[in-house]
């Protein structure tokens, strides 16, 4: 179950991540110093852990904002699992998360540690401001290719079929809003297994997602992450 989890919280930086300033992204005007809380949880409603997510620098570089984001995610306990930090960017029309920052800082440095060889390649996720209903979104892909001493292995990331599918009024701890009920199907690749993940995330406009949901290939659900709280 932890696997899972540590899992499916790194395939939803492709949503909590996306960040930009005001006149950047309609759908996340964030700022140094912003945070956001997450509450995940499994299929039987039980509590899983928190993510924890902090804005930790802006700037501006000729005229594309980047921006970098802390990610904390600690179990039901209060026993922190995982730590990264990765970058997004924008122009204007909206965003992008450069699909290296997809891959966890924590992972990345373990195996660097370990002399391995990664070279990385990929396709940035796009999440554009003009959002409208039954709207098709770019796929999106990352591929790392390690090497120790002869040994290799592969970890394959795909994000396919993302599309816009409804607008709806949501609930969560942290108020109610109006969102943009999106889907995508994230399929995992390495050497051990392959994991499918169907998703819907509810995203508002101003604050960035409230409220995602995965399921299984039987469509199923498997777990819930709702947003307890932020500051911005």
């Amino acid at each position: 179950m932890k696997k899972t989890i540590l899992a499916t919280t790194i395939i939803l930086m492709a949503f909590n991540s996306i960040l930009a300033q005001d006149f950047c992204s309609k759908y996340y005007p964030m700022k140094e110093g912003s945070s956001f809380t997450y509450d995940i949880y499994n299929k039987k409603d039980k509590l899983d852990g928190t993510t924890s997510y902090l804005v930790t620098n802006v700037s501006d570089l000729g005229g594309v904002t980047q921006a970098t984001m802390q990610i904390k995610y600690a179990d039901a306990k209060g026993k922190q699992e995982l730590d990264s930090d990765y970058k997004i960017s924008c122009t204007g029309n909206g965003i992008k998360i450069d699909f290296v920052s997809l891959m966890p800082t924590q992972m990345l440095n373990q195996y660097e540690d370990m002399d391995m060889e990664i070279d990385m390649t990929g396709t940035d996720i796009e999440l554009p401001n003009n959002l409208e209903v039954g709207q098709q979104l770019a796929d999106a892909n990352v591929v790392a290719k390690m090497n120790m001493s002869g040994i290799k292995m592969n970890i394959e990331v795909n994000t396919i079929d993302r599309k816009v599918l409804s607008k709806e009024s949501v609930t969560t701890p942290a108020g109610t809003f109006d969102c943009y009920v999106l889907s995508e199907t994230i399929a995992s690749k390495t050497m051990v297994a392959n994991i499918q993940i169907n998703s819907k995330t509810w995203l508002s406009e101003g604050i960035g997602m409230v409220k995602n949901e995965t399921y299984n290939k039987k469509g199923n659900l498997n777990s819930k992450t709702v947003l307890s709280k932020f500051s911005k």
